[in-house]
């Protein structure tokens, strides 16, 4: 495990009162993937989107250091830089792993964490399932099985879907099957023990099995979107705006 760190791109903007948020993207996702949140959010608190290390504009470390314990260690080097001292913080997909660990490592400066179709347990999925997909990311058939893998969980709109597929295309192979290869083997119990501050689970009937942070921890407060691909905030940006009110605001009420 690397000890370096790596100085984040922060789309960082907004002023006010509130309590500030932090998002964090999904694999091969960037800042841009919460457009809509940060301008909702901005006209009455400071929010901020990270790009994680090997992502848009930020550097990769290295040593590689894909594990989220690593990539919480960047959030935490930029949110010191940033000057936020407590905060709501927002993870989407594997971001929500990420959020995770960050939390448990700073439970005191996290006041609530929002996670949106959070990646689950890759260890509860049957190893003639999973490893084969892994395997195929180091050879040949890597673009292929992964942009598979990124349309069949996009959704229907096809400009989302395009969306993401440019995304995913620009983010280096070696990014994308290490921090895969890193969730594997993911504690993911260890991290949901790690914070027991407000927490929330918005997720799609897809994510509604024995590997999901729902169920391995039923103290976790969930609530399910249908009708959507993975990345919610891009298909229905509206309601994930009204769910991010609703529990920045139970959040901010037991400050």
């Amino acid at each position: 495990m690397g000890d370096a760190t790596v100085e984040l791109h922060a789309d960082d903007g907004g002023a006010g009162d509130g309590l500030p948020v932090v998002f964090l993207h999904s694999l091969a996702g960037n800042t841009r993937h919460w457009e809509a949140q940060l301008a909702h959010l901005r006209a009455s608190r400071r929010a901020v989107a990270l790009d994680w290390r090997g992502h848009g504009r930020s550097g990769a470390a290295p040593d590689g250091g894909w594990s989220p314990a690593e990539m919480a260690r960047d959030v935490a080097a930029a949110v010191d830089r940033l000057g936020l001292a407590r905060f709501v913080l927002a993870g989407h997909s594997a971001g929500g792993l990420v959020a995770l660990a960050y939390a448990g490592m700073h439970p005191e400066r996290v006041a609530g964490l929002f996670l949106l179709d959070p990646s689950g347990d890759m260890r509860r999925v049957p190893a003639e399932m999973i490893d084969p997909f892994l395997a195929t990311l180091e050879g040949d058939g890597y673009q292929e099985a992964i942009d598979a893998y990124w349309r069949g969980i996009a959704g229907a709109d096809p400009a989302v879907r395009d969306r993401l597929l440019a995304d995913l295309r620009a983010t280096p192979r070696a990014t994308v099957a290490g921090i895969l290869r890193a969730l594997r083997d993911l504690d993911v119990e260890a991290l949901l023990r790690g914070y027991r501050g407000l927490r929330i689970s918005i997720t799609t009937p897809q994510n509604d099995g024995p590997m999901s942070l729902h169920v391995i921890d039923p103290s976790l407060a969930h609530r399910m979107v249908t009708g959507t691909g993975h990345w919610i905030q891009l298909d229905r940006p509206e309601e994930v705006n009204r769910m991010l009110d609703e529990f920045i605001a139970e959040v901010e009420a037991a400050v």
